[in-house]
């Protein structure tokens, strides 16, 4: 199986900045797409950013020129570049990912998520 961990989270005041980090584990094959979420308190879950396997990038409008995602094939690890944070990203951040095993083709694997609060 495979196991997803995101890290990094926390609090940080308006304009700060977090860099949140998203570690898979287990029989894992290969990698593909890997994105980022978030949820904030009585709205649905929202694409933030995606990084495909040949590293290129998308962001949701509101996080463009602000978030960048990056990956480290190598350790199986995506992160997200969170700069001049607003109150408005406060958000538990989820980490997607789609990966192959050993056993099975490419399937969705979803992180426990990873709380940021932004103060004002």
């Amino acid at each position: 199986q495979v196991q997803v961990v995101e890290s990094g989270g926390g609090l940080v005041q308006a304009g700060g900045s977090l860099r949140l980090s998203c570690a898979a584990s287990g029989s894992i094959y290969s990698i593909g797409a890997m994105y980022w979420y978030r949820q904030a308190p009585g709205t649905q879950r929202e694409l933030v950013a995606s990084i495909s396997s040949g590293e290129s990038t998308n962001y949701a409008d509101a996080v463009k020129g602000r978030f960048t995602a990056s990956r480290d094939n190598a350790k199986n690890t995506v992160y997200l570049q969170m700069n001049s944070l607003k109150p408005e990203d406060t958000a538990v951040y989820y980490c997607n990912i789609f990966a192959q095993t050993y056993r099975s083709g490419y399937r969705s694997y979803w992180g426990q998520g990873t709380q940021v609060t932004v103060s004002s």
